[in-house]
């Protein structure tokens, strides 16, 4: 792998077996995407208008306000308090506690453990944003939650989801879309999701070798896979950062390749969100490209079965 050295020392080649390789070079490197970021015709109906379109294609994301009503919002509130407090999903190795405390961080697969979940996947106001953003069928590669609680809920560092999916699920391009649902509101002060605009179009490669078993540590905090401070300052100084605020019910679709994290939430307030990750049938995973073995399937799907 060649890394250019001087003022261009972040601009890296991509191999003739993976163009977005990671992990296995001294030095870091950036990437330019080669794939775009809307797959499906800007023009077809939809739920997404064209002019959001185009925004997910400037920025690598777009925001919806009030994409569940307030009934929707109590009613999913009351279904993170049942789980985070059922003994049997405490003790299912779906559930992530905070390094530091007793917390819930994370409930993993939540789609498959909660019916409602289950529901709000095939809703149609998400699944059909997650076909026109990908234009195909689309199955789920990921779902959780995210509680974030107040006075101690954890942040996560800066990174990019594709490098983790790719590097250790075996995602081969970056033909993936999250969508955060916020439960609480979002305010720049309680750890709110932040995003680099524009940050998609580059992919950065990060030092370090995968170790096994990675994902027991990096669930509760995520050190290989990070990109290190020069990467995340130029990507910063180039592209800025937004924070994703707004009121319970609105929702963020992100690119898979956005560089983005979220603070400590220190404050009374806490900030609970429903991450559910889509990805392209036709982009389906195969072996990890820097990984010894695929994570298990609850962290990044093998059932590639589109969701209807």
């Amino acid at each position: 792998m060649t890394a250019v050295a001087g003022s261009d020392h972040l601009t890296g080649l991509a191999s003739a077996e993976d163009r977005y390789y990671t992990r296995i070079s001294p030095e870091p490197a950036f990437v330019e995407r080669a794939e775009p970021t809307v797959w499906g015709d800007r023009s077809s109906a939809g739920m997404f208008g064209a002019q959001e379109l185009i925004a997910h294609e400037r920025d690598g994301f777009v925001q919806v306000p009030g994409l569940l009503t307030g009934d929707e919002v109590a009613f999913y509130q009351a279904e993170l308090d049942r789980l985070a407090n059922d003994p049997a999903v405490r003790a299912d190795e779906r559930c992530i506690i905070e390094k530091s405390s007793d917390e819930v961080r994370s409930i993993f697969e939540v789609h498959r453990i909660s019916p409602a979940m289950a529901r709000l996947v095939r809703d149609e106001r998400v699944l059909s944003r997650a076909r026109q953003i990908l234009g195909s069928d689309v199955y789920v590669h990921q779902s959780r939650i995210n509680y974030k609680p107040g006075f101690g809920g954890g942040g996560f560092y800066w990174h990019s989801d594709f490098e983790t999916w790719h590097a250790e699920d075996g995602m081969p391009s970056p033909r993936a879309v999250s969508c955060s649902i916020s439960l609480t509101d979002n305010h720049p002060f309680n750890g709110c999701l932040m995003i680099m605009p524009g940050s998609h179009r580059t992919f950065v490669s990060c030092v370090g070798e995968t170790p096994e078993d990675n994902h027991l540590s990096s669930l509760t905090e995520q050190e290989i896979g990070t990109p290190d401070p020069d990467s995340i300052a130029t990507l910063a100084e180039r592209h800025g950062i937004e924070m994703m605020t707004g009121e319970a019910g609105s929702a963020t679709w992100f690119d898979s390749n956005c560089m983005h994290g979220s603070g400590d939430n220190i404050t009374p307030f806490s900030r609970s969100n429903i991450f559910l990750v889509f990805n392209s049938v036709e982009n389906a995973c195969v072996e990890p490209f820097y990984a010894p073995k695929p994570r298990p399937e609850y962290i990044g799907a093998r059932d590639f079965t589109p969701v209807r």
